[in-house]
């Protein structure tokens, strides 16, 4: 574990072993980082946040309240995922509101997936395992595992393997990854591993 001086870590924040925290991150109260994580240079990690293994939050994203981050997720810089689907600053009293005012609802990035540069993700939306999404999108519902999202709104524009890159079709609603070679089946919408394909876990972390 290595934290910069500048940094502002909460002394009830759990920091797994071999996780970096760079110049001026903030890791808020009983937020917890798995091992090997990378939080970048200004990242925001609210309370109770739940970062998995091997994640990386680069500089200055904000990863509000209660996001869950899952093993091998990738936030890019100046990504921001939100928590409140209706914004005010005020009650419509006009009394400034207060945690009792409003319900917080996180974002849940999926195991592998990755969220590009300055891209945002409303409260509540959960991106599937493996997805990609561009930078500058705006997600504002569900991604399916393998989804290759962008624009605003974002709508999905390809299927992605676990490499990160587009996969080829190869005819009869089958798709191959040029990297790994691994297939996957498309069915309703959604992607799933061939039965040829060997499902990537997280290795385990290195003492």
């Amino acid at each position: 574990m290595a934290i910069d001086p500048s940094a502002d870590v909460d002394d009830s924040a759990s920091i797994g072993e071999g996780t970096r925290v760079w110049h001026l991150a903030q890791i808020r109260e009983d937020a917890v980082l798995g091992p090997n994580c990378v939080i970048g240079r200004g990242a925001y990690i609210g309370p109770a946040v739940r970062v998995g293994a091997n994640v990386k939050v680069q500089n200055h994203a904000l990863v509000y309240e209660p996001a869950v981050l899952e093993d091998g997720v990738f936030i890019g810089p100046a990504v921001v995922l939100t928590n409140d689907l209706y914004p005010r600053a005020v009650t419509p009293d006009g009394r400034i509101k207060g945690e009792q005012d409003w319900h917080a609802q996180g974002v849940t990035v999926r195991q592998g997936a990755a969220v590009g540069a300055r891209s945002v993700v409303v409260a509540g939306v959960t991106i599937g395992r493996w997805a990609l999404i561009a930078a500058g999108a705006v997600v504002h519902r569900d991604v399916p595992d393998y989804a290759l999202m962008a624009g605003v709104p974002a709508r999905r524009i390809k299927w992605v393997g676990r490499a990160g890159v587009p996969l080829n079709p190869t005819g009869d609603g089958s798709w191959r990854c040029p990297e790994t070679g691994d297939l996957f089946t498309e069915r309703d919408g959604e992607l799933t591993p061939a039965a040829t394909t060997t499902v990537m876990t997280t290795e385990p972390a290195q003492t």
